[in-house]
């Protein structure tokens, strides 16, 4: 058995033997997380951390129900390619009850990024079109031609896009073309994607697909204005192409009010894409679509994708959002969330827009109210401030300047009070340490990194409080471990 690697080996290994590309959470100060459990993760020295971002473990890291499952079939039969398996036709029948009628067949992959690649190959051998619809700042995934229709990457990476590739504005109404104010602004959008398909006719071009998430989750927590979506899906479909709904991030209850969350759109996608959530942190993922649509492909062979143990877990992470009522605690969560988030806005000039759905919220961090300039290095700040206090969260979107919200499910209104509270308190310490340093709200924004974060040192009153006596237990940053429980 090897050695135990202290931080500073395993932190060098990393650098001798992996990309440089592979980028950590906070690389200048990271953690070597080696063991979770729940909402919970802990470092090589004990410390425990409430995690906000683990969307991937959507249950909760290492559930007993799902990790039984796993470990039962590893002992039993591992690959299964070519031949009949009860796992993967119970599995495809468990989800396929989930959806609406048409949405009735499906492949299984083993990632959001082949499975939106399959997903955009069904639409143009369906089609016979070629070109694809995106909306900007998206991000589908990492495989080359997902990539191609992923703006938040490439924009990033300063690469041409495709003349494939066509992009629509980014329907945001805090900071974008068509704001709060404007009249309709779902139409507007919608006009823009009319617009950029008649132009794509007009140079000859036949949209095959577009592809979207129903509500925009990298690109900064936004959801889209009213009759956006199901008047771009009309658009598409009568220049011939097929609509790609992509919930990846959103999927299996996250969003509370429904299971999928097109669902509060009006709308039912040709072809919808899941990944993350399935596996509970397996890898694995699903394309489902239409029999007249999936009978377009002759012949599909995936190696690795609805293999028995894989399939085993996704039964199993259904199980657990069932038998816990994951959806329904999402919704109650999720409200905790944003009245306490809205609750402390008033008092930081610095919040510029609280939003979200369920267990998907995203908090806008910006110079000051009235500009709504995006501020990435106050934002910055925040997620290493919280990270002191022992809670993991992420600033993403364009501008890295919206603090993202998307923990696991078990997440409880306990930990969304306790951090609230430290982000209030938190964010008071930026504000004031700004001011102290003689940096003012323009300056914040020019001047990346211009406070240290050693400045965050002082004590903050706090500007929000739970009086509420239906608490989680004595101490809400604390819980007991599965093993513990179980």
């Amino acid at each position: 058995m090897p050695e135990k690697q202290t931080f500073k080996q395993t932190l060098q290994m990393k650098r001798n033997y992996m990309g440089r590309a592979c980028k950590l959470h906070f690389e200048s100060s990271p953690l070597k997380i080696v063991q979770a459990s729940r909402q919970y993760m802990y470092d090589d020295t004990g410390n425990e951390y409430l995690d906000c971002i683990g969307n991937i473990s959507h249950v909760g890291h290492c559930h007993p129900h799902v990790t039984r499952a796993g470990q039962d079939q590893l002992g039993t039969l591992v690959a299964s390619t070519g031949f009949l398996n009860e796992k993967s036709v119970e599995y495809a029948k468990r989800m396929i009850e989930t959806l609406p009628e048409k949405l009735c067949v499906c492949f299984m992959v083993n990632s959001g990024s082949e499975a939106n690649d399959l997903a955009v190959r069904l639409c143009r051998s369906y089609t016979g079109h070629h070109d694809v619809m995106v909306i900007d700042h998206a991000f589908h995934g990492n495989v080359s031609v997902i990539a191609d229709l992923s703006p938040f990457k490439w924009q990033k990476l300063g690469m041409e896009k495709k003349d494939w590739v066509h992009v629509v504005p980014f329907p945001d109404t805090y900071r974008g073309k068509y704001r709060e104010d404007s009249i309709n602004p779902g139409l507007l959008y919608a006009n823009e994607a009319r617009n950029i398909i008649q132009s794509a006719h007009e140079k000859k071009r036949k949209i095959a697909a577009f592809l979207c998430e129903p509500m925009m989750v990298t690109a900064g927590v936004v959801e889209y204005p009213p009759h956006f979506l199901s008047q771009t899906f009309r658009a598409v479909h009568e220049a011939g192409g097929l609509c790609i709904i992509d919930e990846v991030n959103t999927g299996l209850g996250r969003t509370g009010d429904h299971f999928w969350a097109f669902q509060s759109q009006d709308v039912v996608p040709d072809i919808l894409v899941v990944g993350k959530p399935l596996g509970n942190g397996f890898p694995m993922a699903m394309v489902i679509t239409s029999k007249e649509i999936a009978d377009n492909l002759s012949e599909y062979t995936n190696t690795f994708g609805g293999n028995p143990v894989a399939c085993s877990i996704g039964l199993a992470v259904l199980d657990v959002i069932q038998n816990e009522k994951l959806q329904s605690s999402a919704k109650s969560v999720g409200k905790c969330f944003k009245d306490g988030l809205k609750a402390i806005a008033p008092n930081h000039p610095m919040i510029g827009d609280v939003r979200g759905r369920g267990m998907i919220v995203g908090i806008e961090i910006v110079t000051d109210k009235e500009s709504r300039k995006p501020s990435p290095e106050a934002a910055d700040l925040l997620a290493h401030k919280l990270k002191e206090n022992k809670i993991i969260i992420a600033n993403e979107g364009q501008d890295k300047n919206v603090m993202l919200i998307t923990p696991p499910l078990c997440f409880t209104c306990d930990n969304a009070r306790h951090v609230v509270q430290a982000i209030d308190s938190a964010l008071a310490e930026i504000e004031k340490g700004a001011s102290e340093a003689g940096l003012n709200q323009s300056s914040l924004g020019e001047n990346r990194m211009d406070i240290p974060l050693n400045i965050l040192s002082m004590p903050s009153t706090s500007g929000y409080s739970s009086e509420e006596s239906d608490s989680d237990s004595e101490h809400p940053s604390k819980r007991a471990r599965y093993e513990e429980v179980d």
